[in-house]
């Protein structure tokens, strides 16, 4: 039982870690998460925090555009004795509203992220990726993105995030725990449950 217990304890400590990865904000969006470690699969909840912003209307056939601006955080450096080394490749994604059609789309901002943060829009959906690595016990902020719409004829165009399941997850990371002689690399897999829309506008 003891050994047991020691083996679990890295990844209690990632889950702990991994949950200030993602800005906290004064409405969050709350994510399930599964983490798969050497030791086994492991779930826990995360936050995003994000600002989203559009214009309640729009004329059919008009072009607007959807902030969304995510939140500064911080990364412990160490939790409970264990050591949080860093965390890499983090993908969020958002997909393109249904009533609507893609334009253009741009990230702004950002800091501490060990690389330049890329954007990727294909298959209806707009992809944040950063490469890292975010190291342990560092600040950091993820950029803003701005899409540019153009409005359908009628409806209303929600803006929402990615992800239904763990097998069609809307953020993803690589989390590294360093316990004792040993590197846990924890590969993360998330979606937002629930999933309320971030912005709604109506066409008219």
């Amino acid at each position: 039982m003891t050994t047991l217990r020691k083996c679990l304890a890295p990844v209690a400590v990632a889950s702990v870690a991994l949950a200030t990865v993602l800005p906290a904000a004064a409405a969050p969006v709350s994510y399930a998460c599964r983490a798969d470690t050497k030791f086994g699969q492991h779930h826990l909840s995360l936050r995003q925090g994000a600002d989203a912003k559009a214009p309640a209307t729009v004329k059919p056939g008009g072009v607007f555009e959807v902030v969304v601006d995510l939140k500064p955080g911080s990364l412990p450096g160490e939790v409970k004795g264990f050591k949080l080394k860093e965390v890499r490749d983090l993908s969020l994604r958002i997909p393109i509203p249904a009533n609507s059609t893609y334009v253009a789309a741009k990230l702004s901002g950002g800091s501490g992220l060990g690389s330049t943060p890329t954007l990727d829009v294909a298959n209806g959906v707009a992809t944040i990726r950063v490469s890292g690595p975010i190291p342990g016990g560092s600040d950091y902020q993820l950029p803003s993105l701005t899409v540019r719409l153009k409005a359908g004829r009628s409806g209303a165009i929600e803006t929402r995030l990615q992800g239904s399941s763990f097998d069609n997850p809307g953020l993803n990371l690589q989390a590294k725990i360093k316990w004792k002689f040993v590197t846990i690399d924890s590969p993360v897999a998330c979606y937002p449950d629930p999933n309320p829309p971030l912005t709604r506008t109506e066409i008219r």
